[in-house]
């Protein structure tokens, strides 16, 4: 098997590859959207701390 055959994956390259691509996306997101939640939460709440004080 060549690098070129597994690449092709037998006529339907684009649809695994594209599958590979959305998971990734999908991957990456679900991990950066908490960590991003959790920044903003806590810069309201350091926020409303200011105000109170």
């Amino acid at each position: 098997m060549s690098i070129a055959t597994f690449f092709a994956m037998g006529g339907y390259a684009f649809y695994v590859w594209t599958a590979y691509g959305i998971c990734f996306l999908v991957l990456v997101f679900n991990i950066l959207m908490p960590i991003r939640q959790r920044l903003s939460f806590l810069q309201e709440l350091a926020r409303k701390q200011q105000r109170q004080q």
